[in-house]
C-alpha cells in the first residue's frame, strides 16, 4: 500500500466503517459477559481441579503464567480488531498479514478443530455425570451424549436457537457456581488452614516441573477474543473491546483461584488428581446429595449452551468461508425452508460425534489437551499477525496499541510454544495428544494447501491488501460467520 493510501485509511474512524445495518447498542457490561462466556464449561471445572491436585498450592504458578499469556493474546486481538474494525475473525486478520494458508489453518485450528475435540469432551463429561447421579439408569453408554447431540443438531437444522438470548445469563450463573463451590469450601468446618498447604513440600511437590501444567491452566482462559467480532455493535469499541477482555480474564483468574483453593483445602490432593470427575466429588463434599443435583443441572445447562452455540455459529463460519472461496462449495448450501446452512451443521455434528465413537470414555483429558494445543496454535498466529502488520503498515490507525510492544507478542509466542512442547506432565499422554491433534491439523493443512493452489489459485503466503479486509467486496465473508459466533454468546 502506498503512503497516500495509508494516510487515507488512517483518517477513517471505527464508527464510519460500520455497514449501517447494525446498531451500536453494546456497552461494557454486555461485552464483558461475552468475554467470559467460554470459560463456563465442565472442561474447565475438571482440568483445574486435576491440575491443582497434581501440583498442590504450586498450581498458582502455572495459573498465573497462563493468565499473563491470556493477557498477551487479548492485547493482540484488541489491536487487530480495532485496526480492522469491519473484520470479525482471525481469518480476516491473517489474510492481510501472512496469507491464505495461515488464515485457513488459524481459523480451523482455533475454532473448528477445537470444537471437534472440546465438544466431544463436554458430551462425554455430561454422560458420565448423569451416570453418576442416576446410577440405576438402564441407558447404554453414550446414550445421553449422542441424544443431546442429535437434539441440538435437529434444532439447528430447523434454525431454532433456544439459548441465544440466555447466553450471557448462563455464563454468569456458571461463574457463580464456581465461586459458590470455592467460597463454601474455604469456609467449611472441615477445611484445612491455608498454612497447612504451604508446609514442607506439599506447597509445590513438583518443583520446577510445575511449569509443565501451563497448558492445562491456559484452558481456563481461552475464548475471551469472541468479543472482537462485536466491534461494530459496541458503543465505544476503542475503550470497551480491550477492557472487556482484560477485565474478563482477570475475573476468570480470581474465580479459578478461589475454586481451586477451596477444593484443595477440603479434599486430599491425591483424590483430586486421580478422580475422573473431580467437580462431582467437590460438589458432593461441599453440599452433600443436594450438590449432585446442583452440579448436574449446571452441567446440563453448560454443555447444552456450549453445544448449541457451536452448532449455531461454526456452520455459518464455514458457510462464510465457502462464499469467500476458502472452503468447499457445498458448505454454502442453505435450506430453502429454514435458512440453516444444513450441510455445515451436519458436518460440525459429524466431527463432534466422531471422537465419541473412536475415543474411550476416559479420553476426556486427551480431547481437552488436544483442543488447547489447537487453540494455542491459533493464538501464536495472532501474535505473528500483529508483528507483521506493525512492520508492513506502520502508519495505519491503531485505536489500541499493545503496551510495551513487542514484548507481549514475543513473550506470548515463546510461552505458548513452551506450553505446546509441555502439553502434558505425562510423556505417554503427550505423545497421544500430539498424534491426535497433529493428525487432524496435518490433514487440514494438506487439504488447505491443495485447495489454495488448485482451486483458489493463489500463493500460500502472499498477503491480501489491507483494503480487502477493510472494504470487503462480498456482503458475506468468513468473518460474518465468526461475528455471528460471538453474538450468540
Amino acid at each position: 500500500m502506498t503512503q497516500k493510501a495509508n494516510v487515507l485509511l488512517d483518517t477513517i474512524p471505527v464508527s464510519s466503517l460500520n455497514t449501517g445495518a447494525r446498531q451500536r447498542t453494546l456497552g461494557l457490561g454486555a461485552l464483558l459477559s461475552v468475554s467470559i462466556g467460554l470459560v463456563v464449561s465442565q472442561g474447565v471445572m475438571v482440568l483445574m481441579l486435576q491440575a491443582v491436585g497434581i501440583a498442590g498450592f504450586g498450581f498458582i504458578i502455572p495459573l498465573s503464567l497462563a493468565y499473563l499469556l491470556a493477557l498477551s493474546y487479548a492485547f493482540s486481538f484488541s489491536e487487530l480488531s480495532l485496526m480492522i474494525p469491519r473484520a470479525g475473525s482471525l481469518s480476516s486478520y491473517t489474510e492481510v498479514a501472512i496469507g491464505q494458508f495461515p488464515a485457513i489453518l488459524a481459523t480451523f485450528s482455533g475454532y473448528i478443530v477445537v470444537a471437534m475435540f472440546a465438544l466431544s469432551a463436554e458430551l462425554l463429561l455430561l454422560d458420565l455425570i448423569i451416570g453418576k447421579v442416576f446410577p440405576t439408569s438402564a441407558l447404554p453408554p453414550l446414550t445421553v451424549a449422542f441424544g443431546i447431540l442429535g437434539i441440538f443438531t435437529l434444532l439447528n437444522l430447523l434454525n431454532i436457537d433456544i439459548f441465544a438470548r440466555l447466553q450471557s445469563l448462563l455464563a454468569v450463573v456458571m461463574l457463580v457456581v464456581l465461586l459458590l463451590l470455592g467460597l463454601n469450601a474455604i469456609g467449611h468446618e472441615q477445611a484445612q488452614p491455608v498454612t497447612h498447604l504451604l508446609a514442607g513440600s506439599s506447597g509445590n511437590p513438583l518443583g520446577w516441573g510445575v511449569l509443565t501444567l501451563v497448558a492445562m491452566a491456559i484452558w481456563g482462559f481461552v475464548g475471551a477474543e469472541f468479543v472482537c467480532p462485536l466491534v461494530e455493535e459496541a458503543r465505544r469499541p476503542e475503550r470497551d473491546i480491550p477492557r472487556s477482555m482484560i477485565i474478563g480474564l482477570s475475573v476468570i483468574f480470581c474465580t479459578i483461584v478461589i475454586y481451586c483453593l477451596g477444593a484443595l483445602l477440603l479434599i486430599p490432593a491425591e483424590e483430586l488428581a486421580s478422580n475422573g470427575l473431580p467437580h462431582y466429588l467437590f460438589a458432593t463434599v461441599v453440599f452433600g446429595e443436594t450438590g449432585q443435583f446442583f452440579l448436574v443441572t449446571a452441567a446440563i445447562t453448560a454443555t447444552c449452551s456450549t453445544l448449541n452455540s457451536s452448532l449455531a455459529t461454526i456452520p455459518r463460519m464455514l458457510s462464510g468461508m465457502a462464499q469467500n472461496g476458502q472452503a468447499f462449495p457445498c458448505f454454502k448450501r442453505h435450506s430453502a425452508k429454514t435458512g440453516s446452512p444444513w450441510v455445515s451443521v451436519l458436518f460440525v455434528a459429524g466431527i463432534t460425534g466422531l471422537p465419541l465413537l473412536l475415543m474411550e470414555i476416559g479420553s476426556i483429558n486427551l480431547l481437552l489437551s488436544a483442543a488447547a494445543l489447537s487453540w494455542l496454535l491459533a493464538y501464536i498466529i495472532t501474535h505473528i499477525n500483529v508483528l507483521v502488520l506493525r512492520k508492513r503498515y506502520p502508519d495505519q490507525k491503531r485505536p489500541f496499541r499493545t503496551p510495551f510492544y513487542p514484548l507481549p507478542q514475543v513473550i506470548g509466542i515463546v510461552g505458548m510454544l513452551y506450553a505446546i512442547w509441555n502439553i502434558s506432565p505425562s510423556a505417554e499422554q503427550a505423545i497421544q495428544i500430539y498424534a491426535v491433534a497433529g493428525g487432524v491439523l496435518g490433514l487440514v493443512s494438506l487439504i488447505a494447501v491443495l485447495w489454495i493452489k488448485f482451486v483458489m489459485r493463489k500463493p500460500l503466503f502472499k498477503p491480501e491488501p489491507l483494503e480487502h479486509a477493510l472494504f470487503p467486496n462480498q456482503p458475506q465473508t468468513a468473518h460474518d460467520g465468526h461475528r455471528a459466533a460471538a453474538e450468540t454468546r
